[in-house]
């Protein structure tokens, strides 16, 4: 897939990344204000209409303070493959940066993250749910060794312990014929980038994600998901079946007793946090990172003006 740009390679692409609950909202509104941007965000979560509290949506007041793209643009039973988002995250790109302002690229998902910053070449085979079917029916294992016999590349990058992405390997090839590993070569695009990471100590990260997760429980969560399922949005959609959304789901289907679904919660966002860490490492030389726990905002705004430079 080619991608079209407007701007050429003067627009600059500010790009801040980090686990989730470790202060990219509150550093890119400050960031957006003071170098006049707008924030796209890079969370798959947050494409969702309705799923608010769960997903830690930036509230009505800092959206309005800040214009915000890529947040509620489909309903929980609809897909937007990474494909689709690629193509809608440059079409912001060049908006924001013809409107003469900074955009500025937010999230924790490293998938789409990096399918922006590196240009990655997306296989524009549409899904087939039977056959995604048949497929997620053999088991890890028997995925893993088919993946490893038709695609040996692909199954030495895709970790065999993520499921959709073993079967989307599995579905291009069986579909196109051609390995999607041939069909992911990247062109970067023509921006001028620059990666902020945000960091904190484990311990430090897991108290904020804990706090967070009690605060959703708080401001409404379960009622939230119990709207969301009335809605017949149930644990069978990717969207329901993502952090929080699953395991209240479980509590409201009498599976669970909702301090075993907070728990499971916490749980489960720990684990998120430290697979987000394959994506985001710490000796990726593209990534200027920050303590989050220790850095004034102007440390990283002054960092940030010589890029911004001419």
């Amino acid at each position: 897939m080619t991608v079209q740009h407007q701007n050429g390679s003067s627009a600059h692409l500010l790009v801040l990344v980090g686990p989730t609950a470790v202060g990219k909202t509150s550093l890119s509104l400050d960031l957006a204000r003071q170098f006049n941007g707008e924030i796209i965000s890079a969370d798959s979560r947050l494409f969702y209409k309705g799923m608010d509290i769960g997903t830690a949506k930036p509230t009505p007041q800092e959206r309005s303070a800040v214009p915000h793209h890529l947040i509620d643009i489909c309903k929980p039973d609809e897909t937007l493959t990474l494909g689709e988002y690629q193509r809608l995250a440059y079409q912001a790109v060049d908006t924001v940066s013809a409107n003469g302002r900074l955009p500025i690229l937010v999230g924790g998902t490293g998938q789409y993250v990096m399918a922006i910053v590196e240009g990655w070449g997306i296989p524009e085979i549409a899904p087939h749910p039977e056959l995604r079917w048949q497929l997620e029916r053999l088991g890890t294992e028997e995925l893993a060794r088919w993946l490893a016999y038709l695609d040996p590349l692909a199954a030495e990058r895709i970790d065999p312990r993520n499921i959709r992405r073993v079967v989307r390997a599995l579905e291009v090839i069986l579909v196109s014929g051609v390995p999607i590993t041939e069909l992911q070569e990247k062109t970067p695009p023509p921006y001028k980038i620059k990666i902020i990471g945000l960091q904190r100590s484990r311990d430090d990260l897991y108290d904020r994600i804990d706090r967070r997760i009690d605060q959703m429980v708080a401001a409404g969560l379960v009622d939230e998901v119990t709207r969301l399922s009335k809605r017949g949005y149930g644990s069978h959609l990717p969207a329901m079946s993502g952090l929080g959304y699953r395991q209240i789901l479980a509590y409201l289907h009498g599976e669970m007793s909702l301090p075993e679904a907070v728990d499971r919660i916490k749980f489960e966002t720990h684990r998120f946090a430290r697979q987000q860490t394959t994506w985001f490492r710490e000796d990726d030389p593209r990534i200027t990172w920050f303590p989050a726990a220790t850095t004034d905002p102007l440390t990283i705004i002054t960092h940030l003006q010589t890029w911004l430079t001419p």
